[in-house]
């Protein structure tokens, strides 16, 4: 590949990522970038003919020859960026925080074993095995050693790129059968962590003349609610007897404590003190608690789609904060937080900052919902888009800071050493509610046992997003699960922008967006116009935005249902509210019925909003 797509890809006036320019080769050498974009990945580069030659690695590279790591060939990269290290801005390509994982000295091998064993060849053999897809190297790194192959796979599963690769550690004396690649959590330049790289320790960017607002409107509708339901609980068990299923299942999973521990149980109760909370006796004996470090991801767990709400008491029903998704790492009296996307989001919300001084716990990972809530306590994205500002090529504009955040809690998945996410939900949130004390800023996501639907009616009747319904029992699994569903009092989904018409009458700007969900094949497909929600500011904002995205050619394939259309290159996400999916014809296929804009999504990515989980049949209990 040549550096034509490298360029393609990126803006250079916006990254710190250096130029496309073809430079003599410093020698063979190899690189390992550890990368926080999308997905944690490892970027595994070999210089070669006056490039590095790149393949993105999800889960890294081993010295355990039996881990067959997927490896995806990606464009050639410039030499220049064999030391890169640093942070790609929000909005831009492969966004995110890079850190040198490894480096040394690489050597190809001559594919005509001698006597038995591989020697050292040549570049002119390396780029023939590469064009055949058959790679022998050696490598001498700082954390990578021995003999590897990188094994080109024949192209099977449906819109394959064709750039999947195998790569392969072959047995040698450097082999380590138990390696663990996250033991090495530093860069072997600087010495820092990912956290400090992204400058979530110690960074300027944190600093703050300002104090946050802690005033914010309380929600007291919602207390009210709560209890209403509560009592209405409490008079439903005050029916049942002792012997019922669910009052024995809530005995046993009474922290599932044994009984010479039946002290130390107390502490756990909501109305204890937190202060005397003996955390690390009371988690330890959590089942499915596992004592081992802290994880250095979390791809958070989403919830299926269901569209009616039920009473059932193995499920536990919250509300649904329409806000961003952030999952806090505190650790060492600091704290990390991330988007479900892996960016980093502590010059974002600075006030959380404060987040360690306000967690009873000395490590934890949280995860939650940064909201800003109106006039009557209810949580509002288009308030939460005022705060954060419509960013255009990775530029935050029209922010308004003078807008408090809340951050809504509603999951616990470590917790002073151990990680929790093969325990039971309801243990999880009972431990949750015992290190987050009461506070303005931080608060505990409360919920109801069995009683989803009148949740559902309290939310309809202000107004909200809906609900959300979570088995007691659950895992916290990283992927989107049904022992989550979420139930929306009005759908959304979120849609690629593929282009925008002209505007009618006396309206100015533009007419709508063209909207596109991606299909199987990796093809954005046309579903709706969205021509509604935007007042005059906003029209003249997006305009500005979608034109400095403009392109001769449309981005979907298949026909779009629109006249006098400017096509976009496919790079920004609108959030749209609809009320069903309408089936037009074979042709058209599926298609939004009435869409209304709501706003655009900084914290999704285009190549998320796929067909998948949006369209699916009702999710029964």
């Amino acid at each position: 590949m040549a550096l034509e797509e490298y360029k393609r890809k990126r803006r250079f006036s916006e990254t710190p990522e250096p130029p496309p320019k073809l430079e003599k080769s410093k020698g063979h050498r190899f690189v390992v970038q550890r990368h926080r974009a999308t997905r944690l990945h490892y970027d595994f580069r070999l210089e070669m003919e006056g490039v590095l030659k790149s393949w993105a690695v999800p889960k890294g590279p081993s010295l355990n020859p039996g881990d067959k790591r997927l490896a995806m060939q990606v464009e050639d990269h410039p030499v220049s960026y064999f030391d890169f290290e640093g942070i790609i801005p929000e909005g831009n390509y492969g966004a995110g925080t890079v850190m040198v994982w490894d480096v040394g000295a690489w050597e190809p091998l001559s594919p005509v074993p001698v006597n038995g064993e591989y020697v050292p060849g040549t570049e002119a053999e390396a780029a023939a095995m590469i064009k055949k897809g058959d790679l022998k190297f050696r490598l001498h790194g700082q954390r990578l050693n021995g003999d590897y192959a990188l094994i080109h796979m024949k192209a099977r599963r449906p819109g394959s790129k064709g750039n999947e690769w195998l790569m392969i550690k072959k047995a040698d004396k450097y082999v380590d059968e138990k390696f663990d690649i996250e033991k090495y959590d530093k860069s072997v330049l600087s010495g820092q962590t990912m956290a400090q790289i992204a400058g979530d320790e110690g960074s300027a960017e944190w600093q703050s003349s300002k104090k946050a607002s802690r005033g914010g409107v309380k929600a007291a509708w919602l207390a009210d609610t709560m209890a209403k339901l509560d009592k209405k609980k409490r008079k439903i068990q005050s029916r049942t007897t002792e012997g019922t299923e669910e009052h024995r299942e809530r005995t046993k999973a009474d922290l599932l404590i044994p009984s010479q521990k039946r002290s130390e149980t107390r502490v756990v109760s909501r109305t204890a003190p937190s202060s005397v909370i003996s955390v690390t006796s009371v988690v330890k004996n959590l089942r499915g608690a596992i004592k081992r470090p802290i994880p250095t991801a979390i791809q958070p767990m989403l919830a299926s789609i269901a569209e009616e709400p039920f009473d059932n008491p193995n499920w536990l029903f919250e509300i649904k904060w329409d806000g961003y998704r952030v999952v806090s790492f505190i650790e060492n009296g600091a704290v990390r937080m991330v988007s479900r996307n892996q960016n980093d989001l502590g010059p974002r919300y600075p006030e959380l900052r404060e987040l360690p001084k306000l967690v009873n716990a000395k490590s934890a990972i949280l995860d939650g919902e940064v909201v800003v809530l109106d006039e009557q306590g209810r949580p509002s994205f288009s308030l939460m888009q005022q705060r954060t500002g419509i960013r255009a090529h990775g530029r935050q504009t029209a922010s308004r800071s003078d807008l408090p955040i809340l951050y809504y809690v509603f999951d616990l998945i470590y917790l002073d050493g151990y990680d929790l996410r093969r325990v039971a939900l309801d243990d999880r949130k009972r431990m949750l509610r015992q290190i987050l004390p009461a506070g303005e800023m931080v608060r505990y996501s409360d919920h109801q046992a069995g009683q989803g639907v009148a949740l559902f009616q309290a939310a309809k009747q202000k107004g909200l997003e809906g609900i959300l319904a979570k088995k007691c029992n659950s895992c916290y699994e990283e992927r989107r699960s049904r022992e989550w569903l979420k139930i929306k009092i009005t759908q959304t989904v979120d849609c690629v922008i593929g282009g925008y018409t002209d505007p009618e009458g006396a309206r100015q700007y533009f007419g709508s967006l063209a909207l596109g969900l991606y299909n199987d094949k990796k093809q954005l497909i046309h579903v709706g116009n969205a021509g509604t929600g935007f007042n005059q500011a906003m029209l003249k904002q997006i305009w500005g935005v979608l034109k400095e995205i403009e392109t001769k050619k449309s981005p979907f394939t298949g026909p779009v249902d629109a006249k006098n259309v400017h096509w976009v290159k496919p790079e920004r996400v609108a959030e749209v509210k609809f009320s069903e999916w309408t089936h037009e014809t074979s042709e058209g296929g599926l298609k939004l019925r009435a869409p209304v804009f709501l706003g655009l999504r900084e914290d999704k990515n285009p190549e998320d909003c796929t067909f998948k989980g949006q369209t699916e049949e009702v999710v029964t209990t």
